[in-house]
Protein backbone atom coordinates (compact mmCIF):
# COMPACT_ATOMS: atom_id res chain seq x y z
CA UNK A 1 0.00 0.00 0.00
CA UNK A 2 1.13 3.59 -1.03
CA UNK A 3 2.80 5.58 1.98
CA UNK A 4 0.01 8.24 1.56
CA UNK A 5 -2.61 6.10 1.77
CA UNK A 6 -1.22 4.74 4.92
CA UNK A 7 -1.40 8.47 6.18
CA UNK A 8 -4.11 8.72 4.75
CA UNK A 9 -5.94 5.69 6.48
CA UNK A 10 -4.00 6.99 9.90
CA UNK A 11 -4.95 10.20 10.00
CA UNK A 12 -8.97 9.45 9.44
CA UNK A 13 -8.27 6.81 12.28
CA UNK A 14 -7.60 9.90 14.77
CA UNK A 15 -9.89 12.34 13.38
CA UNK A 16 -12.83 9.46 13.77
CA UNK A 17 -11.78 9.05 17.58
CA UNK A 18 -11.96 12.94 18.05
CA UNK A 19 -14.71 15.02 19.61
CA UNK A 20 -14.14 18.62 18.74
CA UNK A 21 -15.46 21.04 21.21
CA UNK A 22 -16.38 24.79 19.89
CA UNK A 23 -16.25 27.33 22.47
CA UNK A 24 -18.69 29.61 21.19
CA UNK A 25 -20.42 31.83 24.14
CA UNK A 26 -18.45 34.83 23.59
CA UNK A 27 -19.76 38.35 24.39
CA UNK A 28 -17.66 40.25 21.56
CA UNK A 29 -17.91 43.24 23.15
CA UNK A 30 -14.99 44.96 21.06
CA UNK A 31 -17.56 44.73 17.59
CA UNK A 32 -19.70 46.79 19.83
CA UNK A 33 -22.95 46.89 18.33
CA UNK A 34 -22.73 44.23 16.27
CA UNK A 35 -22.97 42.02 19.19
CA UNK A 36 -25.66 43.64 20.84
CA UNK A 37 -27.87 40.46 19.53
CA UNK A 38 -25.76 37.91 18.79
CA UNK A 39 -22.95 36.01 19.96
CA UNK A 40 -19.96 37.00 17.94
CA UNK A 41 -19.79 33.61 16.39
CA UNK A 42 -23.29 34.47 14.80
CA UNK A 43 -21.79 37.51 13.56
CA UNK A 44 -22.36 37.30 9.68
CA UNK A 45 -18.86 37.09 7.37
CA UNK A 46 -18.10 37.13 3.72
CA UNK A 47 -21.27 37.45 2.00
CA UNK A 48 -23.43 34.44 2.80
CA UNK A 49 -21.38 32.68 6.19
CA UNK A 50 -21.52 33.43 9.82
CA UNK A 51 -18.29 32.80 11.47
CA UNK A 52 -19.10 29.81 13.05
CA UNK A 53 -19.05 28.25 9.74
CA UNK A 54 -15.29 27.95 9.68
CA UNK A 55 -14.37 25.86 12.64
CA UNK A 56 -17.45 23.85 11.75
CA UNK A 57 -16.21 23.69 8.22
CA UNK A 58 -12.84 22.64 9.17
CA UNK A 59 -14.32 19.79 11.43
CA UNK A 60 -15.96 18.45 8.18
CA UNK A 61 -13.65 18.67 5.78
CA UNK A 62 -10.93 17.19 8.55
CA UNK A 63 -13.02 14.47 8.70
CA UNK A 64 -14.35 15.19 11.99
CA UNK A 65 -17.94 14.62 12.30
CA UNK A 66 -18.57 14.57 15.88
CA UNK A 67 -18.62 18.20 17.50
CA UNK A 68 -20.31 20.04 20.26
CA UNK A 69 -21.01 23.72 20.10
CA UNK A 70 -20.84 25.70 23.86
CA UNK A 71 -22.85 28.75 23.74
CA UNK A 72 -24.19 30.93 26.53
CA UNK A 73 -24.48 34.86 25.44
CA UNK A 74 -27.36 35.66 23.45
CA UNK A 75 -27.26 32.41 21.48
CA UNK A 76 -30.79 32.31 19.61
CA UNK A 77 -29.24 33.27 15.80
CA UNK A 78 -26.35 31.16 16.43
CA UNK A 79 -28.29 27.95 17.73
CA UNK A 80 -31.11 28.51 15.03
CA UNK A 81 -28.16 28.73 12.37
CA UNK A 82 -26.76 25.52 13.63
CA UNK A 83 -30.00 23.73 13.76
CA UNK A 84 -30.74 24.81 10.42
CA UNK A 85 -27.70 24.78 8.27
CA UNK A 86 -25.63 21.64 10.13
CA UNK A 87 -28.70 19.12 10.91
CA UNK A 88 -26.88 17.06 7.89
CA UNK A 89 -24.93 14.70 9.55
CA UNK A 90 -26.19 11.12 10.15
CA UNK A 91 -26.73 9.97 13.99
CA UNK A 92 -26.80 6.58 13.12
CA UNK A 93 -23.27 6.58 12.34
CA UNK A 94 -22.37 8.16 15.29
CA UNK A 95 -22.14 11.68 13.43
CA UNK A 96 -23.56 14.81 15.11
CA UNK A 97 -23.23 18.71 16.01
CA UNK A 98 -24.52 19.24 19.20
CA UNK A 99 -25.45 22.20 20.63
CA UNK A 100 -24.50 22.54 24.78
CA UNK A 101 -25.92 25.48 26.01
CA UNK A 102 -25.21 26.90 29.74
CA UNK A 103 -27.29 24.78 31.77
CA UNK A 104 -26.03 24.36 35.36
CA UNK A 105 -25.32 20.82 35.15
CA UNK A 106 -22.98 20.90 37.45
CA UNK A 107 -23.80 24.05 39.82
CA UNK A 108 -25.83 26.84 40.06
CA UNK A 109 -23.51 28.96 37.74
CA UNK A 110 -23.18 29.92 34.31
CA UNK A 111 -20.08 29.13 32.65
CA UNK A 112 -16.94 30.82 34.35
CA UNK A 113 -14.27 30.78 31.50
CA UNK A 114 -13.25 28.27 28.70
CA UNK A 115 -12.42 25.50 30.75
CA UNK A 116 -15.43 25.68 33.50
CA UNK A 117 -17.75 25.58 29.83
CA UNK A 118 -15.94 22.08 29.09
CA UNK A 119 -15.81 21.15 32.99
CA UNK A 120 -19.64 21.55 33.26
CA UNK A 121 -20.41 19.24 30.26
CA UNK A 122 -17.85 16.06 31.73
CA UNK A 123 -20.45 14.12 32.03
CA UNK A 124 -21.75 13.83 28.11
CA UNK A 125 -18.46 13.67 27.26
CA UNK A 126 -17.80 10.73 28.77
CA UNK A 127 -20.55 8.86 27.19
CA UNK A 128 -18.91 9.77 23.64
CA UNK A 129 -15.96 8.14 25.35
CA UNK A 130 -13.76 9.96 22.18
CA UNK A 131 -9.90 9.37 22.48
CA UNK A 132 -9.14 12.95 21.68
CA UNK A 133 -10.88 16.31 22.20
CA UNK A 134 -10.24 19.27 19.83
CA UNK A 135 -10.64 22.46 21.68
CA UNK A 136 -11.64 25.18 18.93
CA UNK A 137 -12.47 29.23 19.41
CA UNK A 138 -15.85 29.78 17.73
CA UNK A 139 -14.96 33.27 16.55
CA UNK A 140 -11.82 33.03 14.28
CA UNK A 141 -11.81 33.14 10.33
CA UNK A 142 -9.35 30.45 8.65
CA UNK A 143 -9.50 27.02 6.94
CA UNK A 144 -6.92 24.19 8.62
CA UNK A 145 -6.82 20.89 7.95
CA UNK A 146 -7.21 19.46 11.63
CA UNK A 147 -6.50 16.11 10.55
CA UNK A 148 -2.70 17.31 10.54
CA UNK A 149 -2.20 18.55 13.72
CA UNK A 150 -4.03 15.27 15.26
CA UNK A 151 -1.28 13.24 13.48
CA UNK A 152 1.13 15.71 14.68
CA UNK A 153 0.17 15.72 18.24
CA UNK A 154 0.48 11.86 18.63
CA UNK A 155 3.73 11.76 16.38
CA UNK A 156 5.08 14.12 19.68
CA UNK A 157 3.86 11.93 22.15
CA UNK A 158 2.44 15.09 23.71
CA UNK A 159 -0.12 15.77 26.73
CA UNK A 160 -1.38 19.00 24.67
CA UNK A 161 -0.49 20.43 21.41
CA UNK A 162 -1.56 24.29 20.94
CA UNK A 163 -2.06 25.47 17.70
CA UNK A 164 0.14 28.73 17.17
CA UNK A 165 1.35 31.62 14.65
CA UNK A 166 3.52 34.69 14.66
CA UNK A 167 2.36 37.91 15.44
CA UNK A 168 3.64 41.35 15.10
CA UNK A 169 4.16 42.49 18.76
CA UNK A 170 2.08 45.16 19.01
CA UNK A 171 -0.76 43.04 18.60
CA UNK A 172 0.27 40.00 20.82
CA UNK A 173 -0.90 41.69 23.72
CA UNK A 174 -4.31 39.95 22.54
CA UNK A 175 -2.96 36.54 22.58
CA UNK A 176 -1.50 33.57 24.74
CA UNK A 177 2.20 34.34 24.35
CA UNK A 178 4.67 31.35 24.28
CA UNK A 179 8.58 30.50 24.35
CA UNK A 180 9.53 26.91 22.64
CA UNK A 181 12.37 24.69 22.77
CA UNK A 182 14.05 23.93 19.50
CA UNK A 183 12.00 20.65 19.66
CA UNK A 184 8.57 22.70 19.58
CA UNK A 185 8.36 22.19 23.57
CA UNK A 186 6.36 25.08 25.15
CA UNK A 187 8.68 26.34 28.35
CA UNK A 188 6.79 29.20 29.00
CA UNK A 189 2.89 30.97 28.66
CA UNK A 190 1.20 34.13 29.50
CA UNK A 191 -1.90 34.76 28.70
CA UNK A 192 -2.59 38.33 27.27
CA UNK A 193 0.47 39.94 28.40
CA UNK A 194 0.73 44.03 28.67
CA UNK A 195 4.06 43.07 27.56
CA UNK A 196 4.53 40.65 25.33
CA UNK A 197 8.21 38.56 25.18
CA UNK A 198 9.10 38.46 21.65
CA UNK A 199 10.60 35.54 19.78
CA UNK A 200 14.24 35.06 20.54
CA UNK A 201 15.05 35.31 16.59
CA UNK A 202 12.68 37.73 15.86
CA UNK A 203 12.32 40.28 18.24
CA UNK A 204 9.59 42.10 16.66
CA UNK A 205 7.41 38.99 16.57
CA UNK A 206 5.80 37.03 19.53
CA UNK A 207 4.14 33.82 18.85
CA UNK A 208 1.26 33.20 20.17
CA UNK A 209 -1.57 30.57 20.71
CA UNK A 210 -4.61 30.67 18.05
CA UNK A 211 -6.93 29.29 20.72
CA UNK A 212 -6.45 25.88 19.05
CA UNK A 213 -5.86 22.50 21.65
CA UNK A 214 -5.62 19.01 21.11
CA UNK A 215 -5.59 17.09 24.37
CA UNK A 216 -5.31 13.05 25.14
CA UNK A 217 -9.26 12.61 26.92
CA UNK A 218 -7.79 11.36 29.87
CA UNK A 219 -5.62 14.01 30.52
CA UNK A 220 -8.01 16.68 29.98
CA UNK A 221 -10.70 15.28 32.09
CA UNK A 222 -8.01 15.44 34.95
CA UNK A 223 -6.47 18.54 34.57
CA UNK A 224 -10.09 20.03 34.35
CA UNK A 225 -11.44 18.35 37.49
CA UNK A 226 -7.76 19.91 39.51
CA UNK A 227 -8.93 23.43 37.91
CA UNK A 228 -12.04 23.32 39.22
CA UNK A 229 -11.32 22.30 42.87
CA UNK A 230 -8.52 25.24 42.68
CA UNK A 231 -9.77 27.91 44.71
CA UNK A 232 -9.48 31.60 42.79
CA UNK A 233 -9.01 29.90 39.63
CA UNK A 234 -10.79 31.54 36.84
CA UNK A 235 -11.20 28.46 35.04
CA UNK A 236 -9.92 29.69 31.69
CA UNK A 237 -7.82 27.23 29.48
CA UNK A 238 -5.34 30.37 28.65
CA UNK A 239 -4.96 31.83 32.02
CA UNK A 240 -5.24 28.88 34.08
CA UNK A 241 -4.84 24.97 32.48
CA UNK A 242 -1.63 25.53 30.14
CA UNK A 243 0.40 27.40 32.59
CA UNK A 244 -0.06 24.47 35.10
CA UNK A 245 1.08 21.89 33.15
CA UNK A 246 3.95 23.21 30.82
CA UNK A 247 6.42 22.30 33.33
CA UNK A 248 5.19 18.48 34.42
CA UNK A 249 3.84 17.47 31.12
CA UNK A 250 4.58 17.35 27.22
CA UNK A 251 2.94 20.33 25.70
CA UNK A 252 3.90 21.32 22.25
CA UNK A 253 2.96 24.03 19.69
CA UNK A 254 1.81 23.02 16.08
CA UNK A 255 2.78 25.76 13.28
CA UNK A 256 0.14 26.80 11.45
CA UNK A 257 1.56 26.75 7.85
CA UNK A 258 0.02 26.39 4.38
CA UNK A 259 0.55 22.78 3.25
CA UNK A 260 2.52 23.32 0.25
CA UNK A 261 4.02 26.68 0.66
CA UNK A 262 5.21 26.41 4.02
CA UNK A 263 4.51 29.51 4.65
CA UNK A 264 2.14 31.35 7.70
CA UNK A 265 -1.49 30.34 6.82
CA UNK A 266 -4.57 32.70 6.57
CA UNK A 267 -5.84 33.68 10.40
CA UNK A 268 -8.04 36.28 11.08
CA UNK A 269 -9.20 37.13 14.08
CA UNK A 270 -12.45 39.45 13.49
CA UNK A 271 -13.10 40.93 17.19
CA UNK A 272 -12.80 44.48 16.55
CA UNK A 273 -14.68 46.72 14.03
CA UNK A 274 -11.77 47.38 12.07
CA UNK A 275 -10.36 43.85 11.38
CA UNK A 276 -13.73 43.02 10.65
CA UNK A 277 -14.56 45.40 8.19
CA UNK A 278 -11.05 44.88 7.04
CA UNK A 279 -11.30 41.10 6.74
CA UNK A 280 -14.17 41.50 4.73
CA UNK A 281 -13.22 44.20 2.46
CA UNK A 282 -9.86 41.66 2.03
CA UNK A 283 -12.28 39.38 -0.10
CA UNK A 284 -13.03 41.32 -2.67
CA UNK A 285 -9.67 41.55 -3.94
CA UNK A 286 -8.64 39.85 -7.20
CA UNK A 287 -6.69 37.00 -5.59
CA UNK A 288 -7.78 37.24 -2.16
CA UNK A 289 -5.76 34.89 0.82
CA UNK A 290 -8.62 33.29 1.78
CA UNK A 291 -10.52 31.61 -1.01
CA UNK A 292 -14.25 31.14 -0.76
CA UNK A 293 -14.16 29.31 -4.26
CA UNK A 294 -11.46 26.68 -3.57
CA UNK A 295 -13.70 23.53 -4.75
CA UNK A 296 -11.21 21.20 -2.21
CA UNK A 297 -12.25 23.20 1.25
CA UNK A 298 -15.43 24.04 0.96
CA UNK A 299 -17.30 26.38 3.49
CA UNK A 300 -20.54 25.11 4.16
CA UNK A 301 -23.19 27.08 5.68
CA UNK A 302 -27.34 27.74 5.88
CA UNK A 303 -28.62 29.73 3.19
CA UNK A 304 -31.94 31.04 2.28
CA UNK A 305 -33.26 30.49 -1.21
CA UNK A 306 -32.89 33.40 -3.08
CA UNK A 307 -33.11 34.43 -6.36
CA UNK A 308 -30.10 35.56 -8.31
CA UNK A 309 -29.08 39.15 -7.42
CA UNK A 310 -29.86 41.47 -10.11
CA UNK A 311 -29.06 44.90 -12.03
CA UNK A 312 -31.82 47.56 -13.30
CA UNK A 313 -31.81 50.88 -15.28
CA UNK A 314 -29.29 51.93 -17.85
CA UNK A 315 -29.56 55.62 -17.89
CA UNK A 316 -26.77 57.77 -17.55
CA UNK A 317 -27.78 59.11 -14.04
CA UNK A 318 -29.23 55.97 -12.91
CA UNK A 319 -27.36 53.19 -13.97
CA UNK A 320 -27.97 49.92 -11.59
CA UNK A 321 -23.76 48.86 -11.30
CA UNK A 322 -21.16 47.03 -9.31
CA UNK A 323 -18.02 47.85 -9.65
CA UNK A 324 -14.96 45.41 -7.57
CA UNK A 325 -17.90 44.57 -5.13
CA UNK A 326 -19.08 40.69 -4.12
CA UNK A 327 -22.89 40.92 -4.80
CA UNK A 328 -25.28 38.17 -2.64
CA UNK A 329 -28.25 36.57 -3.67
CA UNK A 330 -31.19 38.12 -3.64
CA UNK A 331 -29.94 41.43 -3.79
CA UNK A 332 -31.80 44.41 -6.33
CA UNK A 333 -29.32 47.37 -7.08
CA UNK A 334 -31.92 49.50 -8.63
CA UNK A 335 -30.38 52.69 -10.67
CA UNK A 336 -28.05 52.59 -7.91
CA UNK A 337 -23.73 52.44 -8.09
CA UNK A 338 -21.75 49.88 -5.78
CA UNK A 339 -18.19 50.17 -5.83
CA UNK A 340 -15.20 48.48 -3.37
CA UNK A 341 -18.06 47.07 -1.71
CA UNK A 342 -19.95 43.58 -0.27
CA UNK A 343 -23.15 43.17 -0.31
CA UNK A 344 -25.00 40.17 2.30
CA UNK A 345 -28.21 38.41 0.95
CA UNK A 346 -31.90 40.49 0.15
CA UNK A 347 -29.73 44.39 0.01
CA UNK A 348 -31.67 46.38 -2.06
CA UNK A 349 -29.79 49.77 -2.89
CA UNK A 350 -32.81 52.08 -4.82
CA UNK A 351 -31.81 54.54 -7.26
CA UNK A 352 -29.25 57.34 -7.17
CA UNK A 353 -27.33 55.88 -4.20
CA UNK A 354 -23.66 55.45 -4.16
CA UNK A 355 -22.05 52.68 -2.06
CA UNK A 356 -18.47 52.31 -1.88
CA UNK A 357 -16.02 50.83 0.70
CA UNK A 358 -18.64 48.94 2.33
CA UNK A 359 -20.20 46.49 3.86
CA UNK A 360 -23.81 45.56 3.74
CA UNK A 361 -25.31 42.52 6.32
CA UNK A 362 -28.19 40.75 5.05
CA UNK A 363 -32.13 42.51 4.51
CA UNK A 364 -30.52 46.09 4.33
CA UNK A 365 -32.63 48.24 2.22
CA UNK A 366 -31.13 51.53 1.23
CA UNK A 367 -33.43 54.69 -0.03
CA UNK A 368 -32.80 56.94 -2.73
CA UNK A 369 -30.45 59.68 -3.19
CA UNK A 370 -27.61 58.41 0.07
CA UNK A 371 -24.51 57.93 -0.13
CA UNK A 372 -22.62 55.45 1.76
CA UNK A 373 -18.92 55.16 2.54
CA UNK A 374 -16.83 53.23 4.70
CA UNK A 375 -19.17 51.80 6.61
CA UNK A 376 -20.93 48.64 8.02
CA UNK A 377 -24.23 48.46 7.91
CA UNK A 378 -25.94 45.97 10.53
CA UNK A 379 -28.68 43.71 9.26
CA UNK A 380 -32.50 44.75 9.12
CA UNK A 381 -31.07 48.33 8.59
CA UNK A 382 -33.83 50.68 6.08
CA UNK A 383 -31.66 53.94 5.58
CA UNK A 384 -33.92 56.62 4.73
CA UNK A 385 -33.79 58.59 1.40
CA UNK A 386 -30.74 61.34 1.40
CA UNK A 387 -29.03 59.87 4.36
CA UNK A 388 -24.85 60.64 4.12
CA UNK A 389 -22.65 58.19 5.88
CA UNK A 390 -18.97 58.33 5.78
CA UNK A 391 -18.19 61.96 4.95
CA UNK A 392 -18.18 63.88 8.03
CA UNK A 393 -16.71 61.87 11.05
CA UNK A 394 -18.36 64.56 13.73
CA UNK A 395 -21.73 63.86 12.46
CA UNK A 396 -21.26 59.98 11.83
CA UNK A 397 -19.80 60.12 15.79
CA UNK A 398 -23.53 62.07 17.00
CA UNK A 399 -25.41 59.17 15.65
CA UNK A 400 -23.12 56.15 15.35
CA UNK A 401 -20.13 54.46 16.00
CA UNK A 402 -17.24 55.06 14.38
CA UNK A 403 -14.06 53.04 14.81
CA UNK A 404 -10.67 54.03 15.32
CA UNK A 405 -9.57 52.96 11.59
CA UNK A 406 -12.78 55.79 10.51
CA UNK A 407 -15.41 52.61 9.61
CA UNK A 408 -19.25 53.91 10.60
CA UNK A 409 -21.26 51.01 12.04
CA UNK A 410 -24.42 51.75 11.69
CA UNK A 411 -26.98 49.32 13.22
CA UNK A 412 -31.45 49.49 13.47
CA UNK A 413 -31.31 50.83 16.93
CA UNK A 414 -28.83 53.76 16.41
CA UNK A 415 -31.21 54.25 13.59
CA UNK A 416 -34.47 54.56 15.69
CA UNK A 417 -35.73 51.17 14.22
CA UNK A 418 -36.39 49.29 17.39
CA UNK A 419 -36.21 45.58 16.29
CA UNK A 420 -35.68 43.96 19.50
CA UNK A 421 -34.44 40.33 17.84
CA UNK A 422 -31.58 37.88 17.96
CA UNK A 423 -30.52 38.39 14.30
Amino acid sequence: MPESMHASRFVSRLTRHTLALILAGGRGTRLHKLTEWRAKPAVPFGGKFRIIDFPLSNCINSGIRQVGVLTQYKADSLIRHIQQGWGFLRAELGEFVDILPAQQRLQEAWYAGTADAVYQNLDIFRQRDPEYILILAGDHVYKMDYGLMMAYHVEMQADLTIGCMEVPLAEAKAFGVMHVSEDKRVSNFVEKPENPPPMPNRPDHALVSMGIYVFNTGFLFEQLIKDADTPGSSHDFGKDIIPAVIKKYRVFVYPFRDVQSGVQAYWRDVGTVDSYWASNMELIGIDPELNLYDKDWPIWTYQAQTPPAKFVFDDDDRRGMAVDSMVSGGCVISGAEVRHSLLFSNVRVNSYSKVKDSVILPDVNVGRHCRITKAIIDKGCHIPPNTVIGENPEEDRKRFYVSPGGVVLVTPDALGQRLHFAR
